[in-house]
């Protein structure tokens, strides 16, 4: 029957636990402006990005960068931390919800002794017996259990607040993939732009060194001085050093996108080969998806709702805690029939706890949430703001890059019929030598600055696609088919 009596206690507790202190979050505003403006008047290039499911470097067709790509979840240690880190945040919401349930317990005690008077513990009882003069046994053994009721909702707002966080991790994981993905393609394309222009140097020493083939030559009839062969064997010993230069510029790289892939640089090797000639990017869509789509603005809200839970946690405070506890089990003086029902004890009690006077701290931790909080709406709303400038300045970037270009290839068409002329011309004896040296340094700065504008654009296009969140979307955090969780499957990782 005492039983019973109890379940009325224990139901009101329970209704009570389904209040919860404290605001319920709702995503605060942020400045989206209703299209992009530099996207006005710019289609992007062929062929377009591909579906969200589908790797985003795959647009730039390059085998080679597609299967350095793919090792990225594998070996990237960078990478590896940012997911232990998801996984240590993961681990920090289930040690949260462990509070829901009670704690449940066992005990087990024997005691042999003798005294003028002893006092004996019994089902959480203490009775003092008479002396006897003769030892004495006691024997328990009990099961317990406690239980913090979540009246004002403490639990529930503290394991939201670490649902938000892993949420946040992964989302960050989610950045932190994107950029080493991004990285990786930068420095591809930066590789092959330094293959590009050695190649285009070896063109040149070779061009320079008939050029001073031709002087020499005619140096030796008469027909030029020696200052000219002089000023055509300093040309190519400058066109030389620039060729030896490239080198130091493309081992390095090699040896960055080797990191990148978790691989040792003395280890790793890329062949030489010319630069895609394609500035695919993905196309752009409406301004507001940027908000589901970039996973650094998605990491920015989540922080924002666990700031908001956390203001719930803080209020909590200022009512009372209780918590039930329960003791089952059996004591006797012989372990013989111990386990039988004339040993039978147990007890059930609550105990209620509240702070009259704390001399402001609590108020003082609620004006903390809140004010974390504000921080944290305000580092979201950055976010967005850096997010559609990221956007932004990209389009502006490869619009206005497309545009040079065109001009610039014009420019170099031109600057090598200009050498093929002054060439022809210094042979008739019509124009000096310096006109043919002057010809082909601007052909060669003028080629120079058409690989550097097609470098340009392709990293542009690399940074687009990073910006826009590279195929991710928000709406998979938690989710099994969210990037820490594919990340964690991938073959080869060891969590």
């Amino acid at each position: 029957m005492k039983h019973v009596k109890s379940l009325p206690l224990m139901t009101a507790a329970g209704l009570l636990a389904a209040c919860a202190v404290g605001p319920n979050y709702h995503r605060p505003s942020a400045p989206v402006p209703q299209a992009f403006k530099e996207a006005d008047g710019w289609k992007p290039a062929e062929p377009r990005a591909p579906a969200s499911a589908s790797p985003w470097w795959s647009v730039y067709e390059d085998p080679v960068l597609d299967e350095l790509e793919r090792q990225i979840d594998v070996s990237n240690q960078t990478l590896k931390a940012s997911e232990a880190a998801w996984r240590e945040a993961r681990a920090l919401v289930s040690e949260a919800r462990a509070a829901y349930l009670p704690t449940l317990g066992l005990s087990a005690s024997g005691t042999r002794s003798s005294a003028r008077a002893s006092a004996v513990t019994s089902g959480g009882s203490t009775v003092t017996q008479s002396p006897t003069g003769h030892p004495s046994n006691s024997f328990e053994a009990l099961a317990t259990a406690a239980w913090d009721v979540d009246l004002w909702g403490k639990i529930r707002r503290t394991v939201e607040s670490q649902e938000a966080n892993t949420q946040a991790s992964e989302a960050e994981l989610a950045a932190a993939r994107l950029s080493a993905q991004a990285a990786l393609a930068t420095d591809y394309v930066d590789l092959r732009v330094a293959d590009e222009t050695r190649q285009l140097l070896d063109e040149t020493v070779a061009a320079f060194q008939r050029s001073l083939t031709i002087t020499q030559n005619q140096y030796k009839v008469g027909i030029v001085a020696k200052a000219d062969v002089i000023t055509a064997e300093t040309q190519l010993g400058g066109a030389k050093s620039q060729q030896l230069a490239i080198g130091v510029t493309r081992a390095t790289l090699e040896h960055a996108i080797a990191v990148l892939v978790g691989k040792a640089p003395a280890d790793f090797s890329i062949a030489p080969a010319p630069l895609g000639a394609a500035v695919p990017v993905a196309p752009i869509g409406v301004p507001s998806t940027l908000l589901e789509r970039n996973p650094t603005v998605a990491a920015a809200e989540r922080n924002m709702a666990a700031a908001n839970a956390q203001i719930g946690v803080a209020i909590a405070a200022y009512f009372p805690d209780l918590t039930l506890t329960g003791t089952t089990g059996f004591a006797g003086k012989a372990v013989e029939g111990l386990f039988q029902a004339p040993n039978a004890v147990w007890s059930f009690g609550g105990n209620a706890t509240a702070t009259l006077f704390d001399f402001g701290l609590r108020s003082a931790q609620v004006h903390q949430a809140r004010a974390a909080y504000d921080a944290a709406v305000a580092n979201y709303r950055q976010a967005v703001l850096s997010a559609f400038q990221q956007v932004e300045d990209q389009l502006a970037t490869l619009r206005i890059l497309e545009a040079q270009y065109a001009v610039q290839d014009q420019t170099v068409k031109s600057a090598n019929e200009a050498v093929r002329l002054t060439l022809n011309e210094y042979k008739a004896g019509t124009v000096a030598y310096t006109t043919v040296v002057t010809a082909q340094a601007t052909a060669l700065a003028d080629a120079q600055a058409l690989l550097q504008i097609r470098q340009n654009r392709l990293n542009a296009s690399v940074a687009l696609v990073q910006a826009l969140g590279g195929g991710w979307d928000a709406a998979t955090l938690g989710k099994p088919e969210g990037a820490a969780a594919e990340l964690a499957q991938t073959p080869g990782h060891t969590p």
